[in-house]
């Protein structure tokens, strides 16, 4: 249980400073007081209440799951000292360096399908508009300046600044905040669900076929019709994170692929939250073995560290924009590739690189065990996994606050949204740590909604 201790005035008096004076994402101005963090250690977080309680809990959400590696790593607090002892930061314009160099070349040898190219750039929202921004050029340069739309499919999220805005589910995203601003694409239905199981030892999918059929068929002629608009497709793979926690079968990429090269669109795929082994392959592609144009990485990329992400090409998309008329890539961020947060990548890769498929089917094995008293709840819809990502679904709105304070009492930091209790747990946790986890979302949502 929380023990109440003595705080120096500086730290309680946080929460009281902050509220009024800091937005936090999604809340308002007067919204319930957030908790203040006092330390972070290994998958540990130690929380400070408005009451001035300290709570020491395990981390389910990685820090919107990017802290793969958990908090204070030994690896990667040497790689920023030892940056830092260079220098923390250059332009990227005119000049160049080797954690920049050494991050692209890892990148490419890691990516799914033949990548040849990298730009980073400051964020995965950012990224995804340098992926549009990319994809845009190539058809003009190709000869095809009407091409000025994307195709995506309900559900998706891909940030929140304005070009990936547009390609968000346009009901349950933001399109109606900012009514005729955003650009108007193509949204075809949302992919059928999958569920990943294991049988005897093996993983296989499990989704209904004809609903399979009945979506190809759609997109299909949604793409067919629209041919001479769409630039390109973008989605999720396989997992759409933030609209939803939704799993879909790998056959919809594969889709995709086919209907992209049918009517000479590039493929984007968006593996900002799914990539470096979050699904249980190194990048959601992987499950389907396909080969995309674009791909956009970001989140774990640093462990969690520093803000970096980057869009990776093919050696035919670099070429068609070098051949056009502008021949470059006409974005460029003030600390694009910053030298301190490539370096940490560098150090999170090479870590990733050594572990990721023996913690992530660790922590994906707890997952399964750990989440299934939720299926006894009366408020609950439906409970999945997929590699290390644990939804509790319910019938109808979760009660942030609530469900958060309890998670906390049970030893948990959770952040549920919409009607989803979730948990993107940091790969090095524990069975035990796991089991924590999974106790105390179930336990909040058991004591919260029934």
């Amino acid at each position: 249980m929380p023990e109440r201790v003595e705080t120096p005035a500086s730290l309680s008096r946080t929460i009281t400073r902050d509220q009024g004076l800091v937005w936090h994402p999604y809340a308002p101005l007067d919204g319930p007081a957030p908790y203040a963090v006092r330390a972070a250690s290994g998958v540990r977080l130690t929380l400070e209440d408005e009451r001035g309680t300290i709570h020491e809990v395990v981390d389910a959400m990685a820090s919107w799951w990017c802290a793969v590696h958990g908090y204070r790593h030994p690896t990667l607090d040497a790689a920023a000292h030892a940056q830092i002892d260079r220098f923390s930061h250059v332009m990227f314009g005119g000049l160049t360096h080797d954690p920049a160099v050494d991050l692209a070349e890892r990148l490419v040898a890691m990516a799914p399908g033949p990548m040849a190219h990298v730009f980073f750039a400051d964020s995965g929202s950012v990224s995804v508009e340098v992926a549009l921004k990319l994809a845009l050029q190539f058809q003009s340069a190709a000869g095809r300046p009407a091409r000025q739309r994307f195709l995506t499919v309900r559900g998706g999220y891909h940030g929140d600044t304005f070009a990936a805005m547009s390609v968000c589910d346009p009901v349950d995203g933001m399109h109606s905040a900012f009514p005729g601003v955003l650009a108007r694409h193509s949204f075809a239905p949302r992919p059928p669900s999958a569920r990943l199981v294991v049988h005897d030892g093996e993983q296989h999918w499990e989704y209904d076929e004809v609903e399979l059929a009945v979506w190809r068929d759609a997109v299909w002629e949604t793409a067919r019709l629209q041919r001479d608009e769409l630039a390109a497709v973008i989605v999720e793979p396989v997992l759409q994170g933030a609209g939803g926690m939704h799993v879909y079968p790998p056959e919809c990429l594969r889709a995709l692929r086919e209907i992209a090269d049918e009517f000479d669109l590039l493929l984007i795929l968006d593996e900002i939250a799914t990539g470096f082994g979050r699904t249980g392959r190194l990048f959601a592609a992987e499950w389907a073995d396909t080969r995309p144009d674009i791909i956009c990485v970001g989140k774990a990329l640093t462990g969690g560290y520093l803000s970096l992400a980057a869009v990776l090409t093919t050696a035919d998309v670099g070429a068609v924009i070098t051949a056009s008329d502008f021949r470059a890539l006409l974005h460029g961020p003030t600390f694009m590739a910053n030298p301190l947060a490539c370096s940490i990548a560098n150090a999170s890769l090479a870590l990733l690189e050594k572990r990721w498929q023996h913690d992530v089917s660790r922590v994906a094995s707890a997952l399964d065990d750990g989440l299934q008293p939720a299926r006894a709840l009366a408020s609950v819809s439906d409970v999945r996994t997929i590699g290390a990502v644990g939804v509790i679904q319910l019938h109808g709105p979760v009660d942030v606050t609530a469900v958060t304070r309890a998670a906390i009492e049970r030893r948990v930091w959770v952040r549920p949204f919409r009607d989803l209790v979730y948990t993107m747990p940091p790969y090095v946790s524990t069975s035990d740590d796991v089991a924590t986890i999974c106790n105390g979302l179930v336990g909040a949502v058991r004591e919260v909604h029934g």
